[in-house]
């Protein structure tokens, strides 16, 4: 396994390779790697023999007020993880070699990023969009991995991807969670006490809505309010957002007619949490 810092000598490598014939995968990280992110690692190497796994905990995506200069790192552990995992390359740069003085270069990617976390943290797609096309434009890769618990950013992506022509195909990977039922994150390293056990207020309240959209509500208000009771009956959690969206735009919907998605972003003391589930219409209320 091969670890390269400097952007434009990772660049030269992927190109040389690939005029000889070799397929690059990508798995784009901020580090502190769990489970998850070795399963779209082991799905990564399934596409191409070359995995690239990016660690950077990316300055642009986090407001002043949030928890950069905190956020968990553990660069040791991470490369061994990605050592067991078959990883061919691990690119680990600097934030001097990402952003150079006097930087002045964004991508925004606008009407699907509007909603959702894009509501409540403004700016945020804004720096993952920036950062993962520099990150697309220095690996090369053939193919790119995203989990699907960050479904909004999985969904800017792909309109990134479709709109710049990238020669790119973006995989998405099933959220893995743990054996109780959390979405596995970084930040559920935060989680203190009785917030880990309250944590799972989100998976309870997907729970819910999912089986009342089995048995064939469609009533968003509906959903919502149950939801709603589940994580208000704990005092630690506050709610930042509980939507049912389009699952292409994002927008927000009254009633569902076409496949959806639950998405929410809760509090658990300081530790904000998301998650996710898809609404998908049946074959027969899509032909109506």
């Amino acid at each position: 396994m091969q670890i390269f810092n400097n952007p434009q000598e990772l660049q030269q490598y992927v190109l040389s390779q690939k005029r000889k014939g070799q397929l690059f995968s990508l798995v784009p990280t901020m580090g502190f790697l769990h489970k998850g992110h070795i399963s779209l690692m082991h799905q990564a190497k399934v596409y191409a023999n070359n995995v690239i796994v990016s660690i950077f905990v990316n300055p642009t995506q986090f407001a002043p007020n949030e928890d950069l200069d905190k956020y968990p790192r553990d660069f040791e552990g991470d490369e061994k993880k990605c050592k067991d995992a078959g990883v061919d390359i691990i690119f680990y740069p600097s934030n001097e070699s990402i952003y150079p003085a006097d930087y002045q270069t964004f991508v925004n990617v606008e009407k699907v990023s509007q909603n959702l976390c894009g509501a409540s943290r403004p700016h945020h797609f804004q720096g993952v969009t920036t950062v993962v096309a520099k990150l697309f434009n220095i690996c090369l890769p053939d193919y790119a991995f995203f989990g699907e618990k960050d479904f909004q950013q999985l969904t800017v992506i792909k309109r990134m991807t479709k709109d710049l022509n990238f020669p790119i195909e973006i995989i998405p990977v099933p959220t893995f969670r743990e054996d109780d039922g959390l979405a596995m994150s970084s930040r559920n390293k935060y989680l203190k006490g009785k917030e880990r056990e309250d944590a799972l207020v989100l998976y309870k309240s997907i729970k819910r809505v999912s089986e009342l959209f089995s048995r064939g509500e469609r009533n968003v208000s509906l959903l919502l309010s149950e939801a709603q009771k589940i994580i208000s009956s704990t005092p630690l959690a506050y709610i930042d957002y509980i939507k049912i969206v389009d699952i292409e735009t994002m927008n927000d919907v009254d009633f569902i007619t076409k496949d959806s998605l639950f998405a929410l972003a809760v509090k658990i003391g300081s530790t904000r949490l998301i998650d996710n589930c898809k609404l998908l219409l049946t074959k027969g209320e899509k032909d109506v």
